[in-house]
C-alpha cells in the first residue's frame, strides 16, 4: 500500500509505500527536507477484489495501464527554472580579431585544377590565400581523398587543402 501526499513546500503529488511513514527524505521536485506523513490518503497497488465473483476479466482489464492509476501534478515555480545547458561565451581573442567576421572552410582539390593537361593547383592555392590575407586566415590543412574515375573504371587517390579563415 501506498501513502500519496502533496509537499509541503512545492505542492507536488508524491507516493511512498507506507513503511516510509514518518521518516524524513528530500522532495525530488524542490530538494527540501519533508516528512512523510502517517496520516494522508492511503492508496493500493492493484485492483480491489470484488465481493461476488465476477466474469473472466477481458485483456484490457488485467494490464498494467488498468491497475496503475497516476495523479501527477507538475510543479509551479515563482521564479524561471535554472539553465540546465548553458551556452559558453566566445574567447575574447576570438571577438578582437575579427568578431563581426564568419568563420568559413573552402576545401581546393587538385583535380579541380587540372586545365588542359596542366597541373593549376599551386595557383590556385596562393590565388586564393592573397585574396583572404594573412589577418583572416586561421589554418591551412592537407587533405587526402579518394574518388571514382569516369575515364579509366578505378579509384584514384589525390589530395587537396583545406582553408579555414575569416570573412
Amino acid at each position: 500500500m501506498d501513502i500519496v501526499f502533496n509537499c509541503p513546500n512545492c505542492e507536488q503529488e508524491l507516493a511512498v509505500d507506507q513503511t516510509g511513514a514518518g521518516s524524513q527524505i528530500d522532495c525530488p521536485a524542490c530538494g527540501e527536507k519533508i516528512t512523510i506523513p502517517s496520516t494522508a490518503k492511503v492508496t493500493t497497488s492493484a485492483l480491489p477484489t470484488p465481493a461476488a465473483p465476477a466474469p473472466a476479466p477481458s485483456t484490457i482489464s488485467t494490464s498494467a495501464a488498468a491497475k496503475v492509476e497516476l495523479h501527477l501534478k507538475v510543479p509551479v515555480r515563482n521564479t524561471p527554472p535554472e539553465s540546465l545547458i548553458g551556452k559558453p561565451k566566445p574567447p575574447l581573442n576570438a571577438v578582437q580579431k575579427g568578431g563581426d567576421k564568419r568563420l568559413r572552410i573552402h576545401t581546393i582539390r587538385r583535380a579541380s585544377c587540372i586545365e588542359n593537361g596542366h597541373d593549376l593547383f599551386d595557383e590556385k592555392v596562393s590565388a586564393f590565400l592573397q585574396e583572404v590575407t594573412e589577418a583572416n586566415l586561421i589554418g591551412i590543412h592537407t587533405i587526402v581523398y579518394e574518388q571514382f574515375d569516369v575515364g579509366i573504371q578505378k579509384i584514384m587517390t589525390d589530395y587537396g587543402v583545406l582553408i579555414a579563415y575569416r570573412g
